[in-house]
């Protein structure tokens, strides 16, 4: 079985901690040796700028971990850089591939010039938004609830035309219907049933069945307040969401968003 993996934050926890140790180091979820372990196909790795850092500061972390990405995973630990999907089919026996993608657009502020930087230095999925709002929409814990900003519409006109993943997850609903209708490539790289645990960040079964009907992919996250109402999530609670997104007509459209390395705890 080939496993693929769209979201883990590895990049900011390099960011945060310059000295980690992507090959086997014990302070991460995932490493290359764990990769290779659980016979890992693909890993998308996400750029996230955590909130604590300065607005002004953003965009320089955003760089710094793209430099991260080259440097540690591609170059050191030996991952082959992904960008299409003719980069996906020449993936030999045993090799590893690694996809490099925007968590938020925040870093970017206004300046569409900075997202097409990003895509040039090799970003093939842009989520526009973390929790809150930004300059181009709203995000899933935004209470106005607001669809795409002028500026975020011109943005995923970008991503549409670069043929860009337009990232869904963290996406207030009303942005995440604003973005079917303007991109032909969508995906939730991390997130879960809103009709098993009505969480802000789940996708409900409208949203679930549309991405279906556009041909897009869910990734299934194991944050456990996305998974359980419990206090503590297990496999059981996975399956539990891939069977009904299955229900739902999902099969050959769900797979996983592990958020290791984003998840507390």
């Amino acid at each position: 079985m080939k496993i693929f993996d769209a979201h883990c934050d590895v990049l900011m926890k390099m960011l945060l901690e310059p000295n980690i140790n992507f090959i086997d180091g014990p302070h991460l979820h995932v490493t290359k040796s764990g990769l290779a372990k659980a016979g890992v196909s693909v890993q998308m790795f996400a750029i996230y700028v955590p909130e604590a850092i300065h607005p002004s500061m953003r965009f320089e972390a955003a760089l710094t971990m793209v430099e991260l990405f080259f440097e540690k995973i591609i170059k050191e630990a030996g991952l082959k850089f992904i960008r299409d999907k003719d980069d996906l089919k020449s993936l030999n026996k045993g090799e590893i591939g690694a996809i490099l993608a925007l968590e938020g657009c925040d870093c970017i502020e206004q300046d569409l010039l900075r997202l097409r930087t990003l895509l040039r230095l090799g970003v093939s999925s842009v989520g526009l938004t973390w929790n809150h709002a930004n300059a181009l929409a709203d995000g899933a814990l935004e209470e106005r609830q607001g669809g795409l900003t002028r500026l975020g519409k011109e943005a995923v006109t970008l991503l549409n035309g670069a043929g860009c993943w337009c990232d869904v997850s963290h996406l207030s609903e009303a942005g995440f219907w604003d973005c079917l209708k303007l991109h032909n490539k969508v995906i939730a790289s991390h997130s879960n049933c809103h009709s098993i645990v009505p969480h802000p960040r789940n996708l409900t079964d409208e949203q679930i069945k549309a991405l279906i009907h556009h041909d897009g992919q869910i990734g299934i996250t194991f944050v456990p307040d996305f998974l359980t109402k419990g206090t503590s999530a297990v496999i059981a609670d996975v399956i539990h969401h891939l069977d009904h997104i299955c229900s739902l007509g999902g099969k050959g459209h769900v797979g996983f968003g592990s958020d290791f390395d984003g998840i507390d705890g």
